[in-house]
């Protein structure tokens, strides 16, 4: 990713070896083997990213289970001004969870989840993947809306927002967070939800990583069994994507999800003779049972599908085999929105879409993600993801095969944004780079006014700034 470097001031560059190992021993002390330096064995994965990029390698890595354990991580990064990262799912395209010279909290040993199946709330810890939760909400036949991929940190995705299969017919994730316990900068425990730290409730909805570590999310669930969904597949034509496009916009709240025209990789269900050039490929998922779908379902296939796989399936299954790409891709991405309401692009913006891809001279990718329905229903003020009205977010994708050529990605999909006419109004989630402007871009005056004095009242000293930090 061509992402802006997070700042190494009071790094160890000012620390001997021997500073650095005495900050560090409370930390020793309480992890034990948990606390991993280059030199230890798993260092390496703990510091490997899905999203690869520049090197960046940590002084330490805390493998932490327990809010306290947290608490004790944050007071050695304030007493020696170690840089910080917080490393939950590690998919974030601007590589927040690693930071260079400093100490990473890895959250994945917190990885419990409770399913109160009665109260329709699932308890997640900080480090639970979004395929894990799923596949346990499931298990009652109730579900929580996240993306799309199974590797992806709940607490990740749903701080900045949370757009998947499940968005248009019950919101974003942040619509669907009743609370949180939090760990912030001083140390302290905090329960957090509409009650209790209103002002930060009101900031973790959208607002990132900016204000504490969240150790244990509370989620909405809603009864959900059988889904109809997968994967279809088209031979590119702006007609074809046009219709696409409008099938999603006009549809019921029940059905969404995603397309990409991309490069098609050279995979089996893929056949052989279109490897190497722009498909349309559609992930939908229908809230209902095969005979509920078919209505809206029908324009596509008769489009005349070059792969069908959209079938009843339980919701858990939509995460099964979307795991993600493996870990140290390189590339670079911009991401903005479209439209309002039930709007749709015409085929002349799809003929573009379309040569974009074809032009690219090598792998690259527009993701465009249908919004509106309930995601559109919720009062702007009432999130930190203050972006309610847009029709479509649109992403503009390219592959770096090394970190050299991520300038030229970078360059790359700058024009292409501007091109295809969403750049601007940016989501955190998505964003490649994390300057000052994306910051603006993310997030809109008045919200990002209020993320400003959330951040002055619980993070005045910015120890959380490997982020697109909002600054106190």
């Amino acid at each position: 990713m061509a992402t802006q470097e997070p700042s190494t001031t009071g790094t160890t560059a000012q620390l001997t070896a021997d500073a650095l190992d005495s900050a560090l021993e409370p930390l020793a002390a309480a992890l034990g083997d948990r606390l991993l330096t280059p030199s230890a064995a798993g260092f390496a994965e703990t510091a490997t990213l899905f999203v690869g990029g520049p090197a960046r390698t940590p002084a330490a890595v805390a493998r932490v289970r327990t809010a306290d354990e947290v608490a004790t991580a944050l007071a050695v990064a304030r007493q020696t001004g170690l840089p910080l990262a917080v490393r939950s799912g590690g998919h974030h395209q601007a590589r927040h969870g690693l930071v260079d010279g400093g100490l990473v909290l890895d959250l994945r040993l917190m990885d419990g989840v409770d399913i109160d199946a009665a109260a329709g709330v699932g308890h997640a810890g900080g480090g639970v993947l979004a395929g894990a939760y799923t596949a346990a909400a499931g298990a009652h036949g109730l579900a929580t809306g996240f993306g799309d991929t199974a590797t992806v940190g709940v607490g990740g995705i749903t701080l900045g927002g949370g757009i998947g299969y499940l968005s248009r017919h019950d919101g974003l994730t942040v619509d669907n967070l009743l609370g949180a316990e939090v760990v912030l900068a001083d140390g302290r425990v905090v329960e957090v939800n509409a009650d209790a730290h209103p002002d930060l409730y009101w900031a973790l909805r959208g607002g990132g990583g900016n204000f504490g570590v969240v150790t244990r999310l509370d989620l909405r669930l809603r009864e959900l069994g059988t889904v109809t969904g997968g994967m279809m597949m088209w031979t590119p034509a702006p007609a074809t994507l046009a219709t696409v496009l409008r099938t999603f916009a006009e549809g019921p709240d029940e059905f969404a999800g995603m397309v990409n025209v991309m490069v098609a990789p050279p995979v089996p269900m893929i056949p052989a003779e279109l490897h190497g050039t722009p498909i349309i490929m559609a992930l939908l998922c229908h809230s209902g049972t095969a005979a509920q779908a078919d209505e809206v379902l029908a324009p596509l296939r008769a489009l005349g599908t070059i792969l069908d796989s959209v079938q009843e399936i339980p919701y858990p299954a939509m995460f099964e085999g979307a795991g993600g790409p493996p870990p140290g891709g390189m590339g670079d991405a911009r991401t903005g929105f479209l439209g309002q309401g039930a709007w749709s692009p015409d085929e002349a913006w799809a003929a573009d879409v379309i040569e974009t891809v074809a032009g690219a001279g090598g792998p690259a990718a527009v993701n465009i993600r249908a919004m509106g329905g309930a995601i559109g229903r919720v009062d702007p003020a009432a999130t930190a993801f203050a972006h309610r009205d847009p029709a479509f977010m649109v992403t503009v994708g390219k592959f770096a095969s090394a970190v050299e050529a991520l300038p030229a990605a970078s360059e790359w999909v700058t024009a292409k944004a501007d091109a295809l006419g969403f750049s601007g109004r940016g989501y955190v989630n998505f964003m490649g780079t994390a300057t000052e402007q994306d910051v603006r871009n993310a997030y809109p005056e008045a919200t990002l006014a209020r993320l400003r004095e959330a951040k002055r009242t619980y993070d005045p000293g910015n120890l959380f700034a490997s982020n697109h930090n909002v600054t106190p």
